[in-house]
């Protein structure tokens, strides 16, 4: 399972020897291993880095089984460093080579599709999931007393008598309320245990509301979307319906972080909008969360003084320490991985025409 631990080595990774970055996708249902294999070989002619090459085509030939559906490689020979990271999610074909790991396309699966805690709950009890990159890695449950119903006649009819129906009824709101709450600690365990950072919860609209009223309130923000479903839905439904409402969760969230970026931007406010102001801020240490255009790609320059990145080469010299500037095929790629080494966070957009007409970047500022 890629984690952020896997992430974070990744990140750390430099080497004076080229790093070969391969994301291959090999989703069943488009075709078998031949047909990939096939399009790796094409993917790597433009490579000329043959002890590498050799290593990735050697995992695919010997170690990968094609039971996922896509898979990330990375190879520096000269270090003697070899990852491969199968993906229960698709991504797109993309190679690349550098001096570190090309990481934009894992942090774009870590930011949408990491860390989801679900919750199924009803009157008695709550089933519990942990899904990590479209993949069940966790599930529990806790079951409370039985509720029992109340039936009409029998025992003694006065409101308020134990066996009676208003007795009856607070008895079993009683009870309820204790599963609930004794659900909602055990979730809270839960999530604690496998870092989640997101929940949904799922079932009637009353047992959800009532659910989620007991989480604490730390928990409670991070609940980012409800559903109807049965306690006996298998985990292929439940991961189907986390996947839809996460989605659309994250949909709404990245338009609204994208309008507030652009307005705090124009205001002169703590956010900078536009690919040269934005490199400037993450060669800088300014960028906190730096956003950017799914596929977003353009060549630029580095500093091999101080690593100051821009789009401007003119003079070969960089404008902060004068030390020569050396092209590199994608400055955006080097940003991403310079704001995370820097603590800061990194959210990709996808398909937002407002963010690409103002530069498809972007970043919140530290100061």
């Amino acid at each position: 399972m890629f984690s952020e631990t896997n992430l974070r080595e990744l990140l750390e990774f430099t080497s004076p020897q080229p790093v070969l970055s391969v994301y291959l996708n090999t989703e069943p249902s488009e075709g078998n291993a031949d047909v990939y294999k096939l399009r790796l070989r094409n993917m790597l002619k433009s490579v000329n880095l043959p002890k590498d090459v050799a290593a990735v085509e050697r995992y695919f030939d010997r170690e990968y089984d094609w039971s996922g559906r896509s898979v990330a490689v990375f190879s520096c020979s000269g270090e003697n460093f070899f990852r491969a990271y199968p993906l229960a999610l698709a991504v797109r074909d993309f190679i690349f080579v550098g001096d570190r790991p090309s990481v934009k396309i894992l942090a774009d699966l870590m930011d949408n599709y990491g860390g989801y805690g679900v919750v199924l709950v009803d009157k008695q009890g709550a089933r519990l999931f942990y899904f990590h990159l479209g993949e069940l890695r966790e599930q529990d449950g806790v079951l409370g007393e039985l509720v029992k119903h109340t039936k009409r006649g029998g025992a003694s009819s006065k409101p308020g008598r134990r066996g009676g129906t208003a007795g009856q009824t607070q008895y079993a709101d009683e009870v309820v309320e204790r599963n609930m709450k004794e659900a909602a600690d055990f979730a809270v365990r839960f999530f604690e245990e496998n870092h989640v950072r997101r929940v949904l919860i799922g079932g009637t609209d009353d047992n959800v509301a009532q659910f989620r009223s007991l989480l604490p309130k730390a928990w409670q923000s991070l609940v980012k979307g409800t559903f109807a479903i049965g306690m006996t839905a298998s985990h292929a439904e439940v991961l189907a319906r986390t996947m839809q409402i996460g989605n659309e969760a994250e949909r709404q969230r990245e338009a609204s972080l994208v309008e507030n970026l652009i307005t705090t931007a124009l205001k002169k406010g703590n956010a900078t909008i536009g690919v040269e102001d934005t490199l400037k801020a993450v060669s800088e240490g300014r960028a906190q969360t730096l956003v950017v255009s799914e596929g977003f790609h353009l060549a630029g320059y580095r500093c091999t003084g101080c690593y100051n990145l821009t789009l401007s080469g003119a003079s070969n010299h960089c404008t902060v320490c004068g030390a020569k500037l050396e092209a590199v095929p994608d400055v955006i790629e080097l940003a991403v991985g310079e704001a995370m080494r820097r603590g800061g966070e990194v959210e990709v957009m996808h398909a937002n025409p407002s963010f690409e007409k103002h530069g498809s970047i972007g970043a919140y500022l530290r100061y």
